[in-house]
């Protein structure tokens, strides 16, 4: 009967998956069948432990994070747990050997939502390194099942991935950080006079990234290219959109890609990546 509970704490991690994110949904579904349920896993813990910090108001976050913190790291240690997410997470954790190189300095960044609200240029490297680069990097563990040569080559690309796409949301959900939390994660930027000059240079460094990004995504493994491609064409076109939007829209509304350009998005993906043809 424990695969039955496996099976089932596996189901739970791919339906938070589910609703949470379309993109990455998506993303997910075109990976090869072996690595669904690892990243579904993966993407549930990072999902829950986010949900503590962003959306728990009423309760105490710091004594959830640290319970979660310590639920975690007790599940991998014993190889079970009564918590769904952590039970799945902890399987990922032990057969792809991911460290807690990776998984403190994650939740490490989710307990400085705690506590900051404006991050300067040190504070904003470490959040964006442990938020975003880490979870990328724990993907890229099950991408390379266990091929450690792979994953050192594959590991600087996968970082200025993560990068991208947390810089993008971070533009992307300006308006609510500040509004709902008081958070404005870009040093030197003041949400009240936010403006083009400021955008330009944020969206040049995620250019930069994304160029960086580009050049691992076409040497990664087969079963995990198209997925991860689809992710980057998903985040360039939502980037294009916000980079077309003045400051002022950006502080102002949530800009979006919507679930119709999302479907065709993935067709053209896959027929670029049939036919060797992945440009942005």
């Amino acid at each position: 009967m424990m695969k039955l509970y496996d099976k089932t704490c596996g189901e739970c991690s791919e339906l938070i998956t589910k609703r949470y994110s379309t993109s990455f949904s998506l993303g997910i579904r075109v990976f090869s069948e072996e690595l669904r349920a690892p990243i579904y896993a993966i993407y549930g813990f990072v999902r829950f432990a986010d949900e503590i910090v962003d959306t728990f108001h009423e309760h105490d976050k710091a004594v959830l994070l640290q319970r979660f913190r310590e639920d975690t790291y007790r599940a991998i240690e014993e190889g079970i747990s009564l918590n769904p997410v952590l039970h799945t997470f902890q399987q990922v954790v032990r057969e792809y050997g991911i460290g807690r190189d990776l998984i403190d300095p994650f939740l490490d960044s989710m307990e400085m939502d705690l506590h900051f609200s404006n991050y300067k240029d040190s504070l904003y490297k470490t959040y964006i390194y442990g938020s975003a680069e880490v979870v990328g990097l724990m993907c890229l563990k099950v991408f390379c099942k266990g091929n450690e040569a792979e994953y050192e080559r594959l590991k600087p690309h996968a970082c200025s991935l993560g990068a991208a796409f947390q810089k993008i949301n971070f533009l992307r959900d300006m308006k609510s950080d500040y509004d709902e939390r008081g958070r404005v994660y870009f040093p030197g930027v003041d949400y009240m006079k936010f403006d083009n000059r400021q955008k330009a240079q944020i969206e040049a460094d995620i250019k930069a990234d994304f160029d960086h990004a580009y050049e691992g995504i076409v040497q990664l493994p087969r079963g995990a290219r198209l997925g991860v491609y689809l992710a980057y064409v998903y985040y360039t076109k939502l980037f294009t959109k916000i980079k077309n939007a003045p400051a002022a829209q950006v502080v102002e509304e949530r800009i979006r890609v919507n679930d119709g350009r999302k479907l065709y998005l993935l067709c053209s993906s896959a027929v670029r990546h049939q036919f060797n043809m992945m440009k942005a």
